[in-house]
């Protein structure tokens, strides 16, 4: 398709008459008892909630989740956040339709990744857990699906060969924290390919990415322990041991109870695959949140699953000292500020700049 308009390229007070993936619709009803759509609009580029305030339970009848929609609008700013009021939407044909003007990609090539993997594995000390790694990465169809999968439906690496990006990211972490802390770097290893790589049966691809019922009845974590017994099976005296304490570190990764953990990381090479899972997927939900963000200012809007708003300016930076002449204004001193009067006036100056900077485009009157 071309002549698009983005969802990343959307203003408020855009009028918008374009086709997008339907990812979320929910009825939901107001205050006031009225029933509106709760939507959410994709393509290529990212997301971008809508409202539908009339017509809805009509509309919820002929449009469904995962269809491609021509949605009539126009957008606005609502709660720090690009939201567009839906006036009319209409379900267009999916043979009229390239999907990969609606699937956001991995910035990485998937090949390219899955070769470096491939390369950690091979530089493994430990002949048990190499054998089970290249055995596993070697499956024809696990491979080719590695190469595409989300690592997540919406938020973990939520987005096409996310999966292998994360997988390769936490390895190369697990290698180099291994020597800094002096644990074993072929379980950590291991434990990284293998934490999350049955998330290939756990979800669905495509541009609508949903659990499947293998991934709504078993999980990842189980289906992690199947893989490690079956691909072990093939390797003639495969230690017993070690396919328990890498088991451990498949069904403790998640860390804590309340997370779904069946147990707690008790060794350390569980305890730190758990720490770098949680914290490469919340460094990727940063740099993601800033990078599909579109409000003004040097702050996104508010980020419910972060429970915050981020700062995505760079940070200032310096390779050389500043020239004293060129030094930016800094507050009065006392000795400056010769009666109370100059004070709350530089006091209220700083705090409306303060407050510009952080609602960004969200224009206050006097």
């Amino acid at each position: 398709m071309t002549n698009r308009l983005n969802v990343q390229d959307l203003k408020p007070k855009d009028n918008v008459v374009d086709v997008y993936l339907l990812k979320v619709i929910t009825l939901q009803e107001s205050k006031d008892g009225k029933k509106y759509l709760n939507i959410v609009l994709a393509d290529a580029t990212g997301d971008v909630e809508g409202r539908v305030w009339n017509h809805a339970e009509e509309i919820m009848k002929v449009v469904d989740r995962g269809d491609y929609v021509k949605c009539s609008g126009k957008v606005n700013f609502f709660q720090g956040r690009r939201q567009i009021n839906i006036t009319g939407l209409e379900k267009v044909p999916q043979s009229s339709i390239n999907p990969e003007d609606f699937i956001l990609k991995s910035r990485q090539d998937p090949e390219k990744m899955f070769q470096e993997l491939l390369s950690i594995v091979d530089s493994m000390e430990d002949v048990y857990l190499k054998a089970l790694l290249q055995n596993v990465l070697g499956d024809e169809e696990i491979a080719r699906r590695l190469k595409l999968w989300q690592a997540g439906k919406s938020v973990h690496h939520a987005y096409q060969s996310g999966l292998l990006e994360h997988i390769l990211s936490s390895t190369i972490l697990g290698e180099q924290l291994s020597r800094h802390y002096g644990v074993n770097r072929n379980y950590v290893i291991a434990g990284n390919i293998l934490h999350d790589i049955c998330k290939i049966y756990e979800l669905s691809d495509g541009a609508n990415v949903d659990y499947t019922e293998e991934g709504k009845l078993i999980g990842h974590l189980v289906k992690g322990v199947e893989i490690v017994d079956r691909f072990s099976y093939r390797i003639r005296g495969f230690p017993y041991a070690m396919k328990i304490h890498l088991k451990h570190i498949l069904v403790s990764h998640h860390g804590e109870f309340e997370y779904g953990s069946p147990k707690l990381p008790s060794t350390s090479e569980a305890y730190l695959v758990h720490i770098i899972d949680m914290m490469d997927s919340k460094m990727n939900a940063f740099e993601m949140c800033k990078r599909l963000d579109n409000s003004s200012g040097n702050w996104t809007g508010y980020i419910k699953h972060l429970d915050r708003m981020i700062y995505k300016a760079e940070l200032p930076f310096y390779d050389q000292f500043i020239e004293e002449e060129n030094l930016p204004a800094s507050p009065p001193t006392s000795s400056q500020t010769s009666s109370p009067t100059k004070e709350k006036n530089f006091a209220k100056q700083e705090l409306k700049q303060n407050l510009g900077d952080l609602l960004g485009g969200i224009k206050i009157s006097k």
